[in-house]
């Protein structure tokens, strides 16, 4: 299989993943926000995002690391199967006293954030924590080349979860209930992800001997770096709602996270991508790392993800309504802050996955430290004086730095160009600004149905007409777009 094909197959299961994954989060968002008000989908925010740190401890990089190996060892399936035995073993043992702790100390956290009905819905979400912790595992079906199986892995998770978490709240169960439909869609998930590893890896065949080429000591010290950066990376993640849910209680969390929740199923295409791209930088005997690959990935994604910022910034009160409901009225101003965060999460899994698989992951170590410690300084000094915006503004402040970073180290080891990506931004913020302006003239705070339509096809048309007259896409390159609009248009008539 040639390059360009591989990485497309890859990339286009992974996107059905995200896809799969982005239907029903945002389904399931949407339902909640409504169904539990702000004060109540606060309270599961903070639980869940209490859950994400303790994800960092039950991980402990464990999955990032075996993944690099299996991808340097891909043509020995025997190598493979020893790495991925080893590290499920690791895996089973560490989150499992994770989750026991977290279950355990669910009434002392429920009072330090002065909100009782948040301990029975973190007892819930360790149980979550457990199975998540063994569904990350999948990174080793994106290192084989088999993101065919996350999609089986992301359909029956996101739609256990769904279905589990509306028929609880429906029966009254309310937050703890939509936190216990979380814990049945990853057990379901955790669970199907270990019996297709047994599978795909001969695990269980008795008589068959796993050659070890990777020593213990080597998956443990590499997993040791990427627990620090992917560890520091889910703390940044939740940082925001843990200070606003410090500061200012769980009905200015249930505020900002609405928008948030919704914000990263934008950048789906980026991680899609990523998991295309991301194996073939790996230093195989066979080939050098696919170096034009990632700089054509780079330079399409600059493109979609600012097709993206002119709707978010110009049209947020409009989407909040649309989405959320007038009770998250105060929600469009986070949204809007968030526009360079979204823009760059489109981006960033490309860059830091394939660091990954370049083997220098301790060189994320400082860049994710520091854009933690930027995040957190600004949530400190800016939450309390302005309120839930600042999580945002600490978000986009600390990702822009996590991902120039992760640039940089791609630069270094593989010789990327400044030039390319440069044109690209100005390319991409031209027609952005275009797209804006087009949409402004449609309306800012309220839109009728014939304006939501009318001015997303003159704004998109506007974007792809700029990228043309500046040479960011050929004319075949944006006939070929307008035409996939067209169809998709065409589907919801």
């Amino acid at each position: 299989m040639g390059g360009d094909s591989g990485i497309a197959r890859n990339a286009g299961f992974a996107f059905g993943v995200q896809m799969t994954g982005a239907v029903f989060t945002a389904g399931l968002t949407l339902f909640l926000v409504r169904a539990l008000d702000p004060d109540g989908y606060g309270t599961l925010a903070l639980a869940i995002s209490v859950g994400g740190v303790a994800l960092i401890v039950s991980d402990l990089g464990v999955s990032q690391a075996t993944a690099r190996y299996v991808a340097e060892n891909r043509g020995d399936r025997s190598a493979a199967g020893a790495l991925v035995g080893d590290a499920l073993k690791l895996k089973l043992a560490i989150s499992a006293a994770v989750s026991i702790a977290l279950a355990a100390l669910a009434g002392p956290i429920a009072s330090g954030f002065g909100a009782s009905d948040l301990e029975w819905p973190l007892r819930a979400i360790a149980i979550a924590v457990f199975a998540q912790s063994l569904m990350f595992m999948y990174s080793t079906f994106v290192a084989l080349g088999r993101t065919d199986l996350n999609l089986r892995l992301a359909f029956a998770e996101s739609f256990t979860e769904t279905a589990a978490t509306i028929a609880l709240v429906l029966l009254g169960a309310g937050v703890t209930g939509a936190a216990f439909g979380r814990a049945v869609g990853y057990a379901v998930g955790g669970l199907a992800t270990v019996i297709l590893l047994a599978r795909v890896f001969g695990l269980l065949h008795k008589g068959r001997r796993h050659r070890r080429v990777v020593p213990r000591r080597a998956l443990a010290g590499y997993a040791g770096a990427l627990a620090i950066v992917d560890g520091t990376f889910a703390l940044f993640s939740q940082i925001d709602v843990l200070v606003i849910g410090a500061v200012l209680g769980p009905s200015a969390v249930g505020l900002f996270q609405a928008p948030m929740r919704l914000a990263p199923l934008l950048s789906y295409p980026g991680t899609a991508v990523a998991f295309g791209v991301g194996p073939r930088l790996a230093r195989r005997k066979d080939r050098p790392p696919d170096v034009e690959g990632l700089e054509t990935a780079l330079r399409y994604l600059v493109l979609f993800q600012a097709a993206l910022i002119a709707p978010i910034v110009v049209w947020a009160e409009p989407i909040v309504d649309l989405l959320l409901g007038e009770d998250y009225a105060e929600s469009a101003e986070v949204l809007r802050a968030l526009a360079p965060f979204i823009f760059l999460g489109g981006l960033s899994p490309v860059l830091s996955i394939g660091v990954n698989y370049l083997g220098v992951a301790r060189s994320r170590i400082a860049i994710a430290v520091t854009a933690l410690a930027v995040n957190f300084a600004i949530d400190v000094a800016l939450v309390p004086e302005i309120g839930i915006v600042a999580g945002a503004i600490g978000t986009g402040v600390g990702y822009a730095i996590y991902t120039t970073g992760h640039f940089w180290i791609c630069r270094r080891e593989l010789g990327i160009g400044l030039r390319g990506p440069a044109i690209a931004l100005v390319q991409a913020g031209s027609a952005a600004c275009a797209m804006a302006a087009v949409l402004a003239a449609f309306g800012t705070s309220s839109l009728s149905p014939i304006a939501w339509l009318a001015g997303g096809a003159s704004g998109t048309a506007a974007f792809v007409l700029v990228l043309i007259l500046t040479g960011a896409l050929t004319r075949q390159e944006g006939d070929a777009v307008t035409t996939a609009a067209r169809r998709v248009a065409a589907r919801f008539r």
